[in-house]
């Protein structure tokens, strides 16, 4: 029997979805409200650069959600903070150590927010990009899971909920092309960089 290509976890719907970006979540957030899962959008990506590229991308994806209807959370940016995170790897190719870190950054903090809202579960968008490596996007989710578990186990002050990590391949079930429809649907601003000073191609 074909596996599905998208497997919803048992008892799943509810989720804190990590964009990275409005084109992005376009097609998984439809497939999630399609499919019985409520999203919460986590915009936290600290790692864009400069910052007037990050307020595009931010407004872009406030817009796509408040023209569903769901809600919508601003993380912090502090790329400077950002950059203590990832320092000594500046010099890394795409799909290398920084990435690994960038995600392993961002996703614990994704965990941690999902943690403080009682959400059980939380994903990422990163998973929909054919320019990442999906096993290092998976790798850092569960990571920034057992973080967490450790540090409830080691405090009483913590909430007793420790979200899971989705780990779910996005670019199946034809939301790869989904996406590329609604990114023109929408009129999305479409980005032609990861993010990050360090991922910038030249032109």
């Amino acid at each position: 029997m074909k596996q599905p290509a998208i497997v919803i976890p048992e008892g799943l719907h509810e989720v804190l979805l990590h964009a990275c970006c409005a084109p992005c979540s376009s097609a998984i957030v439809e497939w999630m409200l399609a499919n019985g899962i409520r999203p919460t959008i986590f915009y936290y990506n600290p790692n864009i650069y400069p910052r007037e590229e990050y307020e595009i991308r931010k407004n872009e994806s406030k817009r796509h959600a408040e023209s569903l209807g769901i809600r919508w959370i601003d993380g912090d940016y502090d790329h400077e903070q950002w950059r203590e995170g990832v320092c000594g790897l500046e010099g890394e190719p795409e799909r290398g150590r920084r990435c690994q870190q960038c995600f392993i950054l961002r996703l614990t903090v994704a965990a941690k927010k999902a943690q403080e809202l009682g959400i059980p579960y939380f994903a990422t968008t990163l998973a929909s990009s054919r320019w990442k490596s999906l096993d290092q996007i998976n790798q850092a989710g569960l990571i920034a899971q057992e973080s967490l578990k450790s540090e409830s186990n080691l405090s009483p002050l913590t909430p007793h909920l420790s979200p899971l990590f989705w780990p779910q391949n996005w670019r199946k079930g034809g939301l790869q092309e989904r996406r590329n429809q609604l990114l023109k649907e929408f009129d999305f601003y479409n980005q032609q960089y990861c993010g990050c000073e360090f991922s910038i191609r030249p032109i």
